[in-house]
């Protein structure tokens, strides 16, 4: 993701999610240390994205998104799998998400791809308020949850 996609990316966030990022927290990703974001163009246009950030053995997926008309496209397990990628070079140990508990399309391709439930925290998300599920996927390859 590069401050050309912004204006795209903070659209698309506005268009999928009832409690969108601001600009400035995309801003954040791909200019902070330890953050890292990217996107999926077909024929130049942005079809995906995905942010994460990495500290010492942990990683950590903050945002994924892919619009609606390229989604089952394999557009999501290309942004997982360089953000796996990434962390297992950066040195970690595992990569955790928050997943809405409601959302069992998402829950159920992070489970295809081998994350496993941690916990719940409560009220987590707050547009509307709902509890999320915390995930990891172990990079060593280890089972865990």
């Amino acid at each position: 993701m590069a401050a050309r996609d912004l204006d795209t990316v903070v659209a698309m966030e506005k268009e999928i999610f009832p409690d969108p990022w601001p600009r400035s927290a995309f801003e954040e990703q791909i200019g902070g240390d330890g953050w890292g974001a990217l996107v999926v163009e077909i024929d130049g246009a942005v079809v995906g994205y995905a942010c994460y950030f990495t500290v010492d053995v942990e990683a950590h997926l903050t945002n994924i998104a892919v619009r609606p008309e390229h989604r089952r496209k394999s557009v999501a397990n290309m942004l997982l799998g360089a953000i796996l990628g990434r962390a297992t070079a950066a040195g970690c140990q595992y990569l955790l998400l928050e997943v809405r508990s409601s959302n069992n399309v998402a829950r159920t391709f992070y489970e295809r791809k081998g994350f496993r439930i941690l916990y719940r925290r409560p009220n987590y998300y707050r547009r509307p308020i709902e509890d999320a599920l915390v995930m990891v996927f172990y990079l060593d390859g280890r089972q865990g949850g």
